[in-house]
């Protein structure tokens, strides 16, 4: 399977740049551990942050005062850099975020005088419809793992479940076995910052996550208690990575071009479907765990474009 060429790049840039001077490394941790204890964010905001500002780090070199000496200017000049070396408007974006982020818990502990992120703008995003499966494409999809294995059984389950709630990947790899009530049909959530939302299982979700609790976690957990819902061959919660590797599999076996699937490709098949069945808009919202109704609309615009090309595919005048 082709590399992504930006993983490649961030892998060859780990290996050729030197180690984060030590006064910038301090001053991340302390900015990271705050920023964990304080706004609660999730590993994966807190990583990103930590790899872009480190990128910073090395690009400036070793200096007294790590990172505390920046200016505007500097914070310019490093962004056109990225530009200059291919990186994407989206992770320039989020570099700003990281940057804006940290020097406004510098500025709050009076560690500088003046925030150098003032006047510095997020670069603009070009706006993307999420890729969504077709109702029988996510069918063929659900019905790919071999339910006669311990390891299919779960495969279904999760699957089932993703499709059936829209959780994002990082919530379904991580459910306790304690957070979902099969006699209510609800699950118990924890999302982005710690927010939880219950979410309706549905009855084939139920189902099958019924039939896995029944005839497959056992033999996954080797008899010992496990706190995940979900377990690995060797009774571990999985990976992203593992389920990625999940969905790519099951796509194959149903006939489906991987490249066009993912797991986060699922919640928007979620998401779009529930609206193309009339949804209302809000209940959505809360479904997904999105803070922000904007956020949420741009399923209203896949929905449009899915009835746009029915419509020109089967009407005489379309």
């Amino acid at each position: 399977m082709p590399q992504d060429p930006s993983v490649t790049r961030r892998r060859l840039d780990a290996r050729s740049m030197p180690p984060v001077p030590e006064a910038a490394d301090m001053q991340i941790r302390e900015f990271l551990e705050r920023a964990w204890a304080e706004s609660g964010l999730a590993r994966q905001t807190l990583d990103s942050y930590r790899r872009d500002l480190e990128g910073l780090a090395r690009w400036l070199g070793p200096s007294s005062d790590g990172l505390s000496g920046v200016t505007t200017g500097t914070l310019f000049d490093y962004l056109a850099r990225r530009t200059g070396q291919g990186y994407s408007a989206r992770s320039n974006a989020r570099l700003v975020s990281a940057l804006r982020a940290f020097y406004a818990q510098l500025l709050r502990l009076g560690h500088i005088a003046s925030d150098p992120c003032v006047g510095l703008t997020q670069p603009k995003l070009p706006r993307s419809l999420p890729k969504a499966l077709s109702e029988s494409e996510v069918e063929a999809l659900l019905r790919a793992p071999d339910v006669g294995t311990a390891q299919g059984l779960r495969d279904r389950a999760m699957l089932e479940l993703m499709y059936a709630t829209g959780l994002r990947v990082s919530e379904l790899v991580s459910i306790p076995a304690t957070a979902i009530n099969l006699r209510q049909g609800v699950l118990r959530v924890s999302g982005k910052g710690g927010k939880e939302r219950l979410v309706p299982l549905g009855e084939e979700a139920q189902h099958w996550v019924e039939r896995y609790l029944a005839q497959a976690r056992q033999l996954l957990a080797g008899g010992k208690p496990r706190q995940a819902l979900f377990l690995t061959a060797r009774g571990e919660a999985p990976s992203r990575q593992q389920f990625w590797q999940v969905v790519k599999r099951c796509a194959a076996g149903a006939g489906i071009d991987p490249g066009r699937v993912s797991p986060h490709g699922l919640r928007h098949s979620f998401a779009t479907h529930l609206l193309n069945h009339g949804a209302d808009l809000r209940a959505l919202q809360m479904l997904l765990g999105h803070s922000s109704l904007s956020t949420t609309q741009i399923y209203t615009l896949v929905a449009r474009e899915a009835l746009k090309r029915m419509h020109e595919k089967h009407h005489p005048r379309g």
